[in-house]
């Protein structure tokens, strides 16, 4: 275009100077060919005037051109400007909700494990499983009632029409009610059945955007779930979350029972055992001492240790006795397992049976890979009370924080014995700071360990 423009530019000098050539002709002639260049002028000029419009048309046509692609491009500049403008507030609509998934991943981890250790913050507290159960049953039928009442789960247009029928209307918007109704159920029931009470806020606001979806989907037939019926799913998945750490819970304080029983059982057996025992030595003793009477003999320091040990018999009686009456009398036991847990942590407990090693044999069984070590056994009784005075006194070098059953504590066994000093007084008898480990050495794992 540009090009074309010159041209014509160059036209018209040459055009103006041959006029110039000849008006200088004209001046000079004075004679009969005045009107031949009068006429060649104005032709000329003709030429030149139509030059100059075809020139300028021309111009125009690209500017018009030039404008239109420039509009076209501002329209484009304008649309990515709108487009990065989304794509930033989206992006910072993503970096607000992935610090809000973070947070509820961390708060859900928290959960996970104070379910784990048997801590459950409940929606609605109840006695026990079977009234969870017996709500979860009252809430279900309430939910179908509603569900069978027209706009009682479903809530949609009344007005719609197809073909300016409203009874064809009505009949479509009853069947997209049903659809979706169908659509948020299913969720809700999958919901349920995959729950674990640590999900429960993740399964809530899953089934939520079940129902923004649905009312979304539904905008034109005004199809959405009611608040009433959403509520009762919501309280669903809630009981049923309470239901299953209940349920937990019971299991937990089931097997804590069976585990006290099965204590119990031992101590009654190990009591029957002693007493049988004794009895079997009383008897003894009296028919020596009886035989002895018998044949008149006069040796009153053989009738004297015979009566010795009738007492000595009857006074372990008593006392197997009164172990049996006294429920708080026992063994508190410290013991380590360098080779599992390390030097620096000791298991504190207690322990009714008449053989306390009995019951540390038996934590030292294949959930651990070698033995415990025992570095005190203290009888008392009121094992119970001396068992809480020195976990209160580490109760801040507890190693499981929450859950109090677990008795291990980061504490030095020398640590241990100082503080036995204080609380246990005359009951401490012995207490050994260097472990053995005779497995753990064996195994080629350990070196000599000697705690200070």
């Amino acid at each position: 275009m540009a090009e074309e423009l010159r041209r014509a530019r160059t036209e018209n000098i040459r055009q103006a100077t041959e006029i110039t050539a000849l008006k200088a002709q004209l001046s000079r002639a004075q004679g009969p060919g005045i009107t031949d260049l009068v006429a060649e002028t104005t032709r000329l000029r003709a030429e030149r005037d139509a030059v100059e419009a075809e020139a300028a048309a021309r111009a125009e046509r690209a500017e018009a051109e030039l404008r239109e692609a420039l509009s076209g491009e501002q329209r484009r500049f304008e649309e990515l400007s709108r487009l990065v403008r989304e794509t930033e507030a989206q992006s910072t609509h993503a970096r607000h909700r992935l610090e809000e998934l973070r947070l509820t991943v961390v708060r859900t981890e928290e959960e996970a494990m104070l379910q784990e250790a048997g801590i459950y913050e409940y929606r609605h507290p109840l006695a026990d499983a079977v009234a969870y159960k017996s709500e979860l049953a009252t809430v279900r039928d309430r939910a179908k009632d509603l569900a069978k009442r027209e706009g009682g789960a479903v809530l949609a247009a009344t007005d719609w029409q197809v073909n300016g029928s409203v009874t064809a209307g009505r009949k479509m918007v009853r069947d997209f009610s049903k659809l979706l109704l169908r659509a948020y159920n299913a969720e809700a029931d999958n919901a349920v059945r995959g729950m674990r009470p640590h999900r429960l806020e993740s399964m809530v606001d899953r089934l939520e955007k079940s129902r923004q979806t649905i009312a979304r989907l539904g905008t034109t037939m005004h199809i959405r779930i009611s608040d009433p019926y959403h509520l009762l799913r919501v309280r669903e998945l809630e009981l049923t979350a309470d239901y299953l750490a209940k349920q937990e819970e019971e299991r937990e304080q089931r097997r804590e029972l069976r585990e006290r029983q099965r204590e119990e059982e031992r101590l009654q057996k190990e009591l029957e055992r002693e007493r049988a025992r004794l009895e079997k030595e009383r008897r003894h003793w009296a028919s020596a001492l009886e035989r002895l009477l018998a044949s008149g003999s006069e040796d009153p320091a053989a009738v004297e240790e015979l009566r010795a040990k009738l007492a000595e018999v009857e006074e372990s009686t008593a006392a197997v006795n009164a172990r049996e009456a006294n429920a708080r009398a026992g063994y508190v036991y410290v013991i380590s397992n360098i080779g599992a847990f390390g030097g620096d942590i000791v298991k504190i407990g207690m322990t009714r049976r008449l053989e306390p090693m009995d019951r540390v044999n038996e934590l030292g069984d294949a959930s651990v890979p070698f033995k415990f070590d025992v570095h005190a056994l203290i009888f008392s009784e009121d094992a119970m009370g001396l068992e809480r005075r020195l976990h209160e006194e580490f109760e801040d070098r507890r190693v499981n924080r929450v859950n109090p059953r677990r008795e291990f504590f980061r504490v030095r066994p020398t640590e241990v014995r100082e503080a036995l000093k204080r609380v246990a007084g005359q009951h401490l008898l012995e207490f050994r700071e260097d472990v053995e480990a005779p497995e753990w050495r064996a195994s080629g794992t350990g070196t000599t360990v000697s705690h200070p």
